[in-house]
């Protein structure tokens, strides 16, 4: 375990970080009809090879899922921390991605997610969320991969996009964010048209958003505490971003 995290640890790439806050309404904000018996705890720090909740066709199960997709065919289970993004553009072409295109298809709910913005002082982490939904969904693969002596592991990939007008500030990337009417699309079985692809992986409205800074404690994922989500104070003022 303290290799994966220490392997964790390096990764800050787009989507490399998010939160799942509102974890009690998870049951009534995607229609769950099979929850998980333990819910998982409120997460503001979220990073790779960690699991988090995800949803999955089937009566919206809510199923816990390892970060960084392991496609069934891989031997070495390890190659998931390099697959916890999936670009919008060659997903339908790239053998690690191309059969769950096809029908394994998921929610990645969240209540924000972060990115860093470079400076000449270093990068500054920021965290975008979409204004009124506390808890909103990015659109995910999965995978089901089986070892060698029989144990079993659940991943995901969260699918990127160019970044909107708002995010192109900070990044040129991020998550294919699913607006509420293309949830029970992203999730319905077998593959999407094409053209139903390109209008889903268009970037979300950045009317829609908002992003700020955050305090740098982020880049640290032993720490998760809700003080990591607040606005930074504007230098020399009391006023937050």
């Amino acid at each position: 375990m303290p290799m994966i995290i220490a392997m964790a640890v390096r990764i800050i790439r787009m989507c490399g970080r998010f939160t799942i806050g509102e974890v009690k309404d998870l049951i009534t904000r995607f229609s769950i009809d099979a929850p998980i018996a333990d819910m998982p705890r409120p997460r503001y720090n979220l990073a790779p090879t960690q699991e988090a909740p995800v949803v999955v066709r089937g009566s919206n199960r809510l199923v816990m899922m390892r970060w960084g997709l392991i496609p069934f065919w891989a031997k070495d289970p390890k190659i998931g921390s390099r697959m916890i993004n999936a670009r919008a553009e060659g997903v339908a072409e790239r053998p690690a991605f191309r059969a769950s295109l096809k029908d394994r298809r998921c929610l990645v709910p969240t209540t924000g997610f972060y990115e860093w913005k470079s400076a000449t002082d270093g990068k500054t982490p920021y965290l975008a969320r979409v204004k009124d939904e506390r808890l909103f969904a990015m659109a995910g693969l999965y995978d089901r991969w089986r070892g060698p002596s029989g144990e079993e592991v659940q991943s995901f990939t969260i699918i990127t996009t160019a970044a909107n007008e708002l995010m192109s500030d900070i990044h040129d990337r991020m998550p294919v964010v699913l607006s509420r009417e293309d949830e029970g699309t992203w999730l319905a079985p077998g593959p999407l048209e094409r053209a139903t692809r390109e209008r889903i992986f268009a970037p979300f409205p950045s009317e829609r958003m908002e992003a700020f800074p955050v305090s740098k404690a982020v880049n640290d994922i032993s720490k998760d505490s809700e003080e990591l989500v607040r606005p930074l104070r504007r230098a020399g003022t009391a006023k937050w971003f």
